[in-house]
């Protein structure tokens, strides 16, 4: 465990996969856990450079996320890793009183110390970016970066809708501490450190994968960081770790394709899938046994505005019945129900899909979900096709 670079600790699930994907794509060996590891089982893998769990405190109150962070935090903190980074979502939903990210700073700070909090939140390989501390989206179809307040489905969002873009007056609303900017210019001239901010929290901006350097010597000595995956991609982009290259991920004669998310985008590539050779299961069950057995991919879904609270149930059953070896799951509260009625002990990369969203492979000894290849899509990830890139396989998609 000497070796370790860092852990994190995921507030949604389709979250952690993409920070295990920004790090091993930079050849860093990781392993996300569900429940946070101990010494013993990181112990385990051979050349383990870094470690996550993903958590579900994204839709929880904030005394719920004080209560799961706490011994999370602890846990980790156990296994030494030099940075703990809790991972958010690059969209920065929250609210004071649902997924609070200044209370799981709070509590980041009493357990870690280690003076200043940077805050990332850019992913420019995803489409988030980060100027004098607002945040813009480009999600697939989108002509041109939209302020995220602006956004038709991110400031309308259900459950936290961003109706501020400034994410400093954004976060002030959810802790006491000082809050403080390094922004695209002071970047673009070198930028001192965070203490040159004089604050307790400091938002750093980024725009673009040429800052990522920049952005990583910044936060790179820092015992407890906050952002998104732009955080992983800038302490790689420091690290001057190299590109490592995964084989094209190759069809698959079946998937079982899951979506929970309300997010439009999810809906579209749904009404894809449809069009192109699933076979609509809806939220039955049965439906999508047969369709599997008959030798057509399937897709569980809801059109009724929320998730099918069975959907993990349902899917651990469609597995054992059929057998069938690859899925997919949208949407990153659908996402964690789901790898716990999988019993999914942790998840390893093994292929590129879309950014944001990794082909993995589940250990899960107690399930029949042991072994399968799945991916975990947030609502906003992917093209429209994304469900025909995840059966035909990357080698085999135009």
């Amino acid at each position: 465990m000497s070796d370790l670079l860092l852990s994190f600790y995921g507030d949604d699930f389709t979250g952690s996969t993409d920070a295990m994907e920004s790090l091993a794509r930079g050849g860093v060996r990781t392993v996300l856990f569900t429940k946070p590891p101990t010494p013993q089982q990181l112990a385990k893998y051979d050349g383990l450079g870094a470690f996550g769990v993903a958590g579900m405190t994204r839709a929880m109150s904030p005394d719920e996320m004080e209560r799961a962070l706490r011994p999370a935090f602890e846990a980790m903190r156990a296994c030494r890793a030099p940075i703990v980074h809790y991972k958010v979502c690059s969209t920065f939903d929250s609210s004071p009183t649902v997924g609070s990210i200044g209370r799981a700073i709070d509590v980041g700070v009493a357990l870690f110390g280690g003076g200043v909090v940077p805050v990332v939140v850019g992913a420019p390989a995803l489409g988030r970016y980060c100027v004098f501390g607002n945040v813009f989206v480009r999600n697939a179809g989108d002509a041109e970066p939209i302020r995220i307040d602006r956004h038709p489905s991110m400031s309308r969002h259900p459950t936290t809708p961003m109706t501020e873009a400034d994410l400093r007056l954004h976060l002030a609303k959810q802790t006491s501490k000082r809050i403080g900017l390094i922004d695209v210019v002071a970047l673009s001239r070198g930028a001192g450190g965070l203490a040159d901010t004089d604050a307790d929290i400091v938002f750093v901006d980024l725009l673009d994968e040429s800052q990522l350097a920049t952005v990583g010597r910044l936060i790179a000595d820092s015992k407890f960081i906050v952002g998104s995956s732009g955080v992983e991609s800038a302490l790689m982009a420091h690290w001057n770790a190299e590109r490592k290259g995964f084989a094209p991920v190759a069809p698959a004669e079946t998937i079982l394709a899951v979506c929970g998310s309300c997010s439009p985008i999810s809906a579209r590539q749904v009404d894809w899938a449809l069009a192109n050779g699933f076979a609509d299961a809806a939220d039955d069950m049965e439906n999508a046994i047969r369709a599997l057995r008959a030798g057509r991919s399937a897709v569980i879904h809801t059109r009724r505005g929320r998730p099918n609270e069975m959907f993990g149930r349902m899917v651990r059953d469609v597995i054992e019945a059929t057998k069938v070896r690859r899925v997919l799951v949208a949407g990153g509260d659908t996402s964690g129900q789901i790898a716990r009625a999988l019993e999914i002990e942790s998840l390893e990369m093994i292929g590129e899909l879309t950014r944001g969203s990794p082909l993995c492979r589940a250990t899960a000894p107690n399930s029949p979900a042991d072994g399968i290849e799945i991916t975990f899509k947030g609502g906003q990830i992917g093209p429209i096709d994304f469900f025909g890139l995840v059966r035909d396989g990357s080698a085999h998609h135009g």
